[in-house]
């Protein structure tokens, strides 16, 4: 299953209350698209599909879908700041390639 660092997970709480989204799970996820061929999702929700992987960090609840978990196995959230810009990055080893914005793969 997916790892998120403390860095990543502090900036998520942070979105999540700024939203009033306390009580949400946050969906991590691939889709088809990108210049790479999937794409990385996130998006918080309401609840957990059925067939989901729920995963509990720190009192944030992680949904991933089944055909996402297979993609994202031992994946790593984290989150980067600094002169070259911010924000969330997957380091993930089932990347055979990505593109050069770290927003999509392939496998």
């Amino acid at each position: 299953m997916i790892q998120i660092t403390e860095k990543a997970l502090g900036h998520i709480k942070s979105i999540m209350k700024s939203e009033n989204k306390e009580n949400f799970g946050l969906r991590i996820g691939v889709r088809s698209g990108g210049c790479s061929g999937l794409n990385y999702v996130m998006a918080f929700e309401d609840k957990p599909l059925v067939n989901d992987e729920i995963l509990e960090v720190d009192g944030v609840k992680v949904f991933v879908d089944v055909f996402s978990a297979l993609y994202l196995k031992d994946a790593e959230l984290d989150f980067k700041d600094g002169l070259n810009g911010s924000g969330f990055e997957f380091r993930n080893p089932n990347a055979t390639r990505t593109c050069g914005c770290g927003q999509s793969f392939s496998s």
